[in-house]
């Protein structure tokens, strides 16, 4: 039983390792971090305030594949078999898309947040109270979702095949992993380093990140339609 669910455990992991690297959700915290700090917030606020917009992030990411699984389980094995194809193909055009902003960031069509939504969340960052930050997570979450959640449709995908207990578990693990460089960052910040190198940092790998997370796609649209013909079998 292990051994079968070593692979699919490996591949959540790593997906979920890579899609966390997500300018858009660090992004949006790095922003809000700054605007609690300029207004002469504390460690603890900071903390506090971080640690619900994290939360917020979580729960609609969990809460969206919780719905996306259990809408494919509903449909006939028959059909089944043509979406996970489809959403292969869609997959991995999305992956390409990202391998090309590694060498011409934000040229022709890229993947992302709509410029209306992006201004949204910007106004929304400075609504640094307890309901603001939770409202804030979850508008990132659902308006991003659509947009750079590839990899996470990828492995809601696969383990609708068989969801039962230790899918649900999966998908934990998969949330869980994803929201760890908040946490890092938060705690970096709290610890003392500056925002602005974090920034630095942020501006200097995006285009890093956005090959990663490309190769990944492209290999996870691949693998879902290994799956669908049954060249692979996770079960």
């Amino acid at each position: 039983m292990l051994e079968a669910q070593l692979p699919i455990l490996l591949t959540v992991m790593a997906t979920a390792a890579i899609d966390a690297i997500n300018p858009c959700a660090i992004g949006v915290l790095i922003l809000m971090i700054s605007v609690i700090l300029s207004s002469g917030g504390s460690t603890k606020r900071l903390l506090w305030l971080g640690f619900l917009y994290t939360l917020s992030v979580f729960t609609v990411y969990l809460l969206a594949g919780l719905g996306l699984a259990y809408f494919f389980t509903t449909i006939p094995l028959i059909v089944t078999e043509y979406i996970s194809i489809a959403v292969g193909v869609i997959i991995i055009a999305a992956g390409l898309f990202e391998i090309k902003d590694y060498f011409w960031y934000g040229r022709w069509f890229s993947l992302g947040i709509p410029a209306r939504f992006a201004k949204k969340i910007h106004l929304y960052s400075k609504r640094v109270t307890v309901p603001g930050v939770i409202f804030l997570g979850a508008f990132v979450s659902a308006v991003e979702l659509p947009c750079t959640g590839a990899p996470y449709l990828a492995i809601i995908t696969i383990l609708s095949q068989y969801f039962d207990f230790t899918a649900f578990l999966l998908l934990v693990i998969y949330n869980l992993i994803f929201v760890s460089p908040l946490i890092i960052i938060l705690i970096l910040v709290a610890a003392g380093i500056q925002i602005h190198h974090i920034k630095i940092w942020k501006q200097g790998a995006r285009g890093y990140m956005r090959l990663f997370i490309g190769l990944l796609l492209v290999s996870l649209g691949w693998l879902l339609m290994l799956i669908a013909n049954g060249t692979i079998n996770f079960g």
